[in-house]
């Protein structure tokens, strides 16, 4: 179970996990903002949304691309194949990485295994593929998670 923790400004800044969470509580550099109902752990509410006391800068975000990962791939597509829109469980590049591409967000996207096996080690114009959403860097709070 992962806890979302708040900025004092309430914007979202990253997913921690339950473990982390009671030890902000504890630590008191958090208050709870939302809680499951009627479960506890010692003398707090199961926290799934926490908000920081003080304001938190996050000055190296700004002005700066999110580093590319598989989870942030995963996130940004919505979970869904950008070739046919069902589920997507693999990242796939669009320039073959046998051919020179690179882990980048603009040569990325998710698909599901039927796409990415009939696309194999070609491109989606070779594959006879078309791409349903054009790739991108994404914002910082798409990367936040659900």
């Amino acid at each position: 179970m992962s806890v979302l923790v708040l900025n004092a400004s309430y914007e979202p800044l990253q997913r921690v996990d339950l473990r982390h969470a009671i030890r902000m509580l504890v630590r008191g550099v958090a208050v709870v903002e939302e809680a499951e109902e009627g479960r506890m752990i010692g003398a707090f509410p199961v926290p799934r949304v926490l908000r920081l006391v003080r304001y938190v800068a996050m000055r190296w975000r700004h002005g700066k691309r999110p580093p590319w990962s598989r989870r942030g791939v995963r996130l940004r597509d919505r979970g869904l194949c950008a070739y046919c829109g069902k589920p997507g469980n693999t990242v796939d590049h669009i320039v073959p990485l046998s051919r020179g591409g690179g882990d980048t967000w603009e040569n990325t996207v998710l698909a599901c295994g039927r796409c990415n096996n009939r696309k194999g080690s070609r491109t989606p114009a070779e594959a006879g593929l078309k791409l349903r959403v054009q790739p991108r860097v994404p914002r910082w709070d798409e990367l936040i998670g659900r």
